[in-house]
């Protein structure tokens, strides 16, 4: 199959420049348990919930900003969907290798990081990146996410 690309050289637009990422929505096997993962161990807020017919979707936000940073779809017969990796980041599926949550503060980070361990998530990988400081854990479904405290700008600019 080959797709066609206009030529730079022939196309007088350009792209709009986005603001970033709006939200993610993520296919579950079993939603209660991703509610939990994402509202008692994460912290955000259950802010609405779609219940047509055949799937239910469940809308999340980490911040009152914005109606929802995080949506979850439970999957059609989730006793028959794939087995779950247990981290998307071990390069065995296609899809989001992970997610990064920021935390605004280093304090803040610091204190998400013990809410995990209290809580018995395991930090598969602890990573100084140079621009963030990060650790990452799994949901429910094995979706990789980071948990990270960016550093101020004057330590890695220049230097990523």
């Amino acid at each position: 199959m080959s797709e066609t690309a206009p030529s730079s050289a022939t196309t007088a637009t350009r792209p709009g420049r986005s603001t970033g990422v709006n939200h993610f929505v993520l296919n579950v096997r079993d939603i209660e348990a991703s509610h939990r993962f994402w509202t008692e161990i994460m912290g955000w807020e259950h802010h609405g919930t779609l219940d047509p017919k055949r799937r239910i979707m469940r809308f999340y936000r980490a911040s009152a900003d914005k109606h929802h940073d995080l949506a979850l779809v439970q999957v059609d017969q989730p006793e028959q969907a794939p087995e779950v990796d247990r981290w998307s980041m071990a390069g065995r599926r296609p899809g989001i290798n992970h997610i990064a949550i920021t935390y605004p503060t280093r304090d803040e980070f610091l204190r998400q990081l013990e809410h995990l361990t209290a809580n018995g998530v395991e930090f598969l990988v602890r990573g100084d990146h140079g621009m963030t400081h990060s650790v990452y854990i799994a949901d429910p479904d094995g979706n990789g996410i980071e948990v990270l405290y960016e550093l101020p700008a004057d330590v890695w600019e220049g230097d990523v």
